[in-house]
């Protein structure tokens, strides 16, 4: 099977461009399933849950969120209205939704986890590590098709979650800092690994967000509202091919499209 990975949705652009690419894609037998990160789906926010919705509408068979999973209040109590939106499992005790999510598709069952970092994140979070261990043994311990999303800024973080999990899943992908790597591969134990598959936005931008205020930013040191970038958008991202009875994957492919 193969598996689209969409990097982090930001804004209007980036949900036209995945509708244009990723749906067509699907559509055309390119994919076979696809993993989208709405986490900056509503104009570089968190999304509501009719905007995450519409992604999954469009062709995505999961929505992943992030730090930004509660930026609209309707997701608090719409999360769990719907378990293809997922948000990270190491959330604190007690939040809303869920951290992965069980779909079965003609070839057999695909999971899809995700995890928040903790390195030069907000405090709060369980261990990824651990909770990554207590799933694996626990609930999913029968699976043996499992991506797994892993949110967070730190390059060593990730990279350390990949090689932890390398022969335990399918496939470990990095979010959240909008910048695609080129360390795309695949682990001696059959893992797929990228640290980070990029932003699926505005081309011309910083992070998708307007280039003017940002600079300014950096040079006075006094805030400024940062828009969502207008123009071209790009998609970014990663297909795996999965062998859906070991788990283990055969490939791993960087994408970047320009609209």
């Amino acid at each position: 099977m193969r598996v689209l990975m969409v990097g982090d949705i930001v804004g209007k652009p980036g949900r036209n461009a995945f509708t244009q690419v990723a749906a067509r894609m699907k559509q055309e037998g390119q994919v076979d399933f696809i993993i989208a990160n709405g986490e900056n789906a509503a104009s570089g926010r968190g999304p509501t849950p009719e905007i995450a919705n519409a992604l999954l509408n469009a062709g995505a068979d999961v929505v992943t969120l992030g730090d930004h999973a509660w930026d609209a209040k309707e997701m608090v109590a719409g999360i769990d209205l719907e378990e293809r939106i997922i948000r990270p499992a190491n959330f604190p005790k007690g939040a809303p939704g869920k951290g992965f999510v069980r779909v079965d598709t003609p070839e057999g069952p695909l999971v899809v986890m995700q995890l928040i970092c903790r390195v030069f994140m907000q405090p709060g979070y369980d261990c990824p590590f651990q909770m990554a261990d207590r799933m694996l043994n626990g609930q999913l311990g029968s699976d043996s098709v499992i991506f797994v999303d892993v949110h967070g800024e730190a390059s060593s973080e990730r990279m350390a979650m990949g090689r932890y999990l390398d022969g335990r899943v399918s496939a470990v992908f990095g979010t959240h800092t909008h910048c695609q790597t080129s360390d795309e591969t695949v682990f001696e134990k059959g893992t797929a690994y990228i640290t980070d598959l990029g932003m699926t936005g505005p081309k011309d931008s910083i992070l998708g967000r307007e280039v003017e205020p940002v600079v300014a930013k950096f040079l006075t040191g006094v805030p400024h509202k940062f828009d969502v970038a207008k123009g071209k958008p790009t998609l970014e991202g990663a297909i795996v091919d999965v062998d859906m009875k070991t788990g283990k994957a055969h490939s791993i492919e960087r994408i970047r499209i320009e609209i």
